[in-house]
Parts: C-alpha cells; structure tokens; sequence
C-alpha cells in the first residue's frame, strides 16, 4: 500500500504587491495555520516518509514547517520545480517517480491544480482544497509507478477551520 498526502501550502502574504506570485511569503495565519495541521497529522498517527514540495517560497515553507513537526530536516525535502502551477499529469509524474523505499509521500503544491489532481483519485469530490488543507489517498500497489492504474481509496480531508 501507498499513501499520497496532498497538502495545499498555507495561507500566503499579498501584503507586498512588488513581489512575485513565487515569492510570496506566509503571512500571520499562515505561520500558524501549518504547525497546526502538522501536529494534527502527526496526533493522528499519520505517516509521511517524504516531502514532495513546489518551490516557491509559500509552499517551501509549509512543507519546512511540517517536516520540523515530524523531526525531519528540511534538506531532506525534495523541491520539484514543476510543481508551481503543475497540471494533473505533473502530480502522476512526481508519485510515479517517488523513491520506492517511502510508503506514505507529502505533496506541496498549490490550486487550482491540486485540487483538479484529487478530485481524479477517488470518487469523493472536493470543492477546493483550502489553505493548508490536507487529503489523503491510499493505493493497492507496492511501486510508486503503479499508484496511477491502482485501485485507490480516499482516507480524509482536514483543513484548519475544519474544527
């Protein structure tokens, strides 16, 4: 079995109008928003072997902030350039390519791409994933390369307002 956790990066910072779409920082709720969620996952008992993380800095940071939750050290997080902005076949692309050895991954990325990606693995149908919004699949397959074909059950969507 394979576990992919599709996570929408915190709430960002529009407060500065110079900067880039890709530069874009987390602003307050943001910074506090992603420790939540990361400890909530992590109170749940919820797996993650790897991060999986768009570039750009607002993604990059939440995945930082999830990863020192789960006591690994955000060199350890795998930055995809193709992630910012990514279509559904990125989302297969970056799975199908997951090192063999980890049986749960965290994908950071953004919308409205990993929203349109989830909504093709299961028939559970989601609006949109909101910042730091998180939901989960679970795939009949043992190789990363075979999750697209597998048989994949949806396990949950959280969100911070969710509570």
């Amino acid at each position: 079995m394979k576990t992919v956790l599709l996570v929408r990066h915190a709430k960002s910072d529009w407060g500065n109008p110079v900067l880039s779409d890709f530069d874009r920082p987390l602003n307050g709720r943001g910074k506090e928003d992603a420790p939540v969620m990361a400890h909530r996952l992590l109170d749940n008992k919820i797996k993650i072997d790897a991060f999986i993380s768009s570039p750009a800095k607002r993604a990059r940071r939440t995945a930082r902030i999830f990863a020192k939750t789960y006591k690994v050290k955000k060199d350890d997080i795998t930055l995809r350039n193709e992630l910012y902005g990514a279509a559904e076949n990125v989302f297969w692309d970056v799975i199908a390519n997951a090192n063999k050895k980890f049986d749960s991954i965290a994908i950071f990325s953004h919308n409205p791409g990993l929203t349109d990606f989830a909504n093709l693995l299961t028939d559970t149908r989601i609006d949109n994933i909101p910042s730091c919004g998180v939901l989960a699949v679970k795939a009949d397959c043992d190789k990363w390369k075979d999750f697209k074909a597998a048989k994949k059950d949806f396990l949950f969507f959280d969100y911070p307002k969710a509570v």
